[in-house]
């Protein structure tokens, strides 16, 4: 997977979550855990958009783990918003899998841009 397929895989997500933002502070009324669930799953491509354009190898690989962090997050308030019953099970299964292939790319190039900081 290159970057620039991570890049529009990452702002399908946000996309994804800004439509889920507002669907939960306009019709089910939930505006705490929303806003945290934007700010978090927005950031990952924000983070992958920075990383595209980094400086060294050392500066790519800090935003993409940041890019990576903020995965862990929004799985979190995804899984809270559905424990807490803000989302139903095909809401949740659908954008659950997909932070977690985000994470699992962010890893993988994570890891390639390392092996390749050794050689």
């Amino acid at each position: 997977m290159t970057d620039s397929v991570l890049s529009e895989k990452s702002l399908e997500f946000a996309v994804r979550i800004v439509k889920l933002h507002n669907v939960l502070r306009d019709e089910r009324k939930e505006r705490t855990m929303s806003k945290q669930i934007l700010r978090a799953g927005t950031s990952i491509g924000a983070n992958i958009a920075e990383g595209e354009f980094a400086q060294s190898g050392a500066d790519f690989i800090n935003k993409y783990a940041i890019a990576r962090k903020e995965t862990n997050e929004t799985k979190y308030w995804l899984r809270l918003l559905h424990k807490c019953n803000y989302l139903t099970d095909i809401e949740f299964k659908s954008l659950f899998q997909d932070v977690v292939e985000l994470q699992k790319l962010l890893t993988a190039s994570i890891l390639t841009m390392e092996n390749k900081k050794k050689n």
